[in-house]
């Protein structure tokens, strides 16, 4: 189990999570959402070791979460100028040295020996998410993952999650459109006002999209109608 527990941050004078707690069972897949600046990429910062919380604590097993111990696809992905895809991919440990690349790059097809810059936006996820999965780290977080990515990108990107998960994996997942979690997410959590307000299980997503738009809706029709 992840147990999130009573985590708070703020930036200013603004508080981005607010006591928020959570309990994440292993090998599960994992949605979150959010409205834009609600915290989910605060969270998933805590959770990769990148940003550090005002308070609280977030356990795996019972032992304090390490850097270690994650895999994280960020949203928008650094690389250094005038290095090729292979050399990028040599920055991260695989559990075979570098003779996993190809075999990972045998799904994607991307031209490892060119430079990034020549990449599109779509190749570059796809070569950040290499970097990513083969790290085989316990827990695996991604940031937007299916951003930038085609049709059959997305669809191969669902089977490798998918994959993951019987692997032992768990994998939390971020996105802004609901529907590419309820095909592969086992629970997904709706976080705002700092806090997880929701939480539903495979078998309660029928109704999920209604539960987390209905105050939305309500607020924007008679704008809409207004205007149009």
């Amino acid at each position: 189990m992840i147990d999130i527990e009573n985590i708070s941050i703020s930036f200013g004078n603004h508080c981005v999570l607010d006591g928020l707690s959570l309990s994440l069972p292993l090998n599960c897949i994992h949605g979150l959402v959010g409205m834009n600046g609600a915290g989910k990429t605060t969270l998933l910062n805590i959770m990769a070791g990148y940003t550090r919380a005002g308070s609280g604590t977030i356990m795996m097993n019972g032992v304090l979460l390490k850097r270690d111990r994650v895999a994280f696809l960020e949203t928008d992905n650094f690389f250094y100028s005038n290095i090729t895809g292979r050399e990028y991919l040599g920055l991260f440990n695989g559990p075979d040295g570098g003779a996993d690349v190809d075999a990972w790059n045998s799904m994607f097809r991307l031209p490892l020996d060119q430079v990034i810059d020549s990449y599109s936006s779509g190749m570059k996820k796809k070569l950040a998410l290499i970097g990513v999965l083969r790290q085989d780290k316990p827990l695996v977080i991604l940031d937007e993952p299916f951003n930038g990515l085609d049709m059959e990108s997305s669809r191969l990107l669902g089977l490798i999650i998918g994959r993951l998960k019987e692997r032992g994996k768990t994998v939390l997942i971020t996105s802004h459109i609901l529907g590419s979690l309820t095909g592969i997410c086992d629970h997904i959590y709706l976080l705002a006002n700092g806090k997880i307000t929701l939480s539903r299980n495979k078998d309660e997503f029928a109704m999920l999209e209604q539960e987390i738009f209905k105050d939305v809706d309500l607020g924007y029709i008679d704008l809409v109608q207004g205007i149009l």
